[in-house]
């Protein structure tokens, strides 16, 4: 396991997208190619089954393989979190501790959703889970339904297992709590860098990434205005439809992954394609994770 400080320089960390099989089980192979390509671009870790690696559509047993099996093959390479989150705090527990037996870094961990619970409860959850060893806290309401503020994260800031917090919150907020010396990853790749560059941010946990992480790692190294107006039509079709639908979409037009889906996701529409394509295609073939994006065929889709 890295300390707290190493963790803190990560900068680049990809939320991993997690390919699938034509029979719907995980694709190592095509994982490890997804995931070498990453270390390739200079990237600085990955989340293994987050929200974009379809953890919320693994049972756990896939889950915590997948995270053993990020840890055996890259953790001298990479940093290694591991989404062990739930809105079950028993559950979140004993992942968190399986997790972090098999040898990842540190753990992400999320406000419980759905079955929301009282402020109290929420400062409770993440202090049990923190207890067991470092963390990032994850703030996005648009999923969770309840906001992480300044007085929930700050007290838990003093946690000795608290890393820092991926915030979805905006700039500004990431901005008051880097003040306090807490650190911020941006969750929100299109203000993630100004949040890097005008906002001092440590970094970005990123989707985008997936397919740009050459093109993403400019974008954290240096201020580059220029890029980073470049690349936001892509980052807004990116979201274009709820994550991962798009990227997994993009992936699939590139070649990277094979065209199946985990249900209840689902392609997006063949006009929605046509407008990624366009702003795809208009890259370097050598900054994309694939090739030359090509529309979906229908009948090539597979739903699992």
């Amino acid at each position: 396991m890295r300390s707290l400080e190493t963790i803190k320089q990560a900068s680049l960390i990809t939320a991993i997208k997690t390919p699938y099989l034509s029979n719907g089980e995980i694709d190592l192979a095509c994982y490890d190619d997804l995931v070498e390509q990453q270390i390739a671009a200079g990237v600085d870790g990955i989340i293994v089954g987050g929200t974009t690696g379809e953890g919320q559509l693994m049972n756990w047993e896939e889950h915590l393989m997948l995270i053993a099996h990020s840890v055996s093959k890259f953790s001298s390479r990479l940093l290694i979190v591991g989404n062990t989150g739930s809105n079950n705090t028993r559950e979140a527990i004993k992942a968190t501790e399986y997790g972090f037996a098999t040898g990842m870094d540190a753990a992400l961990q999320i406000n419980p959703y759905y079955g929301r619970t009282s402020l109290a409860g929420v400062k409770e959850h993440f202090k049990r889970l923190l207890d067991i060893g470092p963390a990032f806290i994850y703030n996005v309401a648009g999923r969770t339904g309840q906001d992480l503020t300044p007085d929930i994260i700050e007290p838990l800031a003093q946690h000795e297992n608290f890393i820092g917090v991926k915030e979805c919150g905006g700039n500004e907020r990431i901005a008051h709590y880097e003040k306090q010396g807490i650190a911020c990853w941006s969750g929100n790749d299109d203000e993630s860098h100004d949040a890097r560059h005008i906002y001092n941010a440590h970094g970005v946990i990123s989707v985008t990434s997936n397919l740009i992480p050459g093109l993403f790692r400019q974008l954290m190294d240096e201020k580059n205005d220029a890029l980073n107006t470049k690349l936001q039509p892509l980052m807004n079709w990116l979201f274009c439809e709820p994550n991962p639908i798009a990227i997994n979409t993009a992936l699939m037009m590139t070649g990277a992954v094979n065209p199946v889906f985990r249900l209840p996701y689902v392609p997006l529409a063949p006009a929605q394609q046509e407008v990624g394509l366009g702003y795809i295609n208009e890259l370097n073939v050598a900054d994309i994770v694939g090739d030359k994006a090509q529309l979906l065929a229908e009948k090539d889709v597979i739903l699992r």
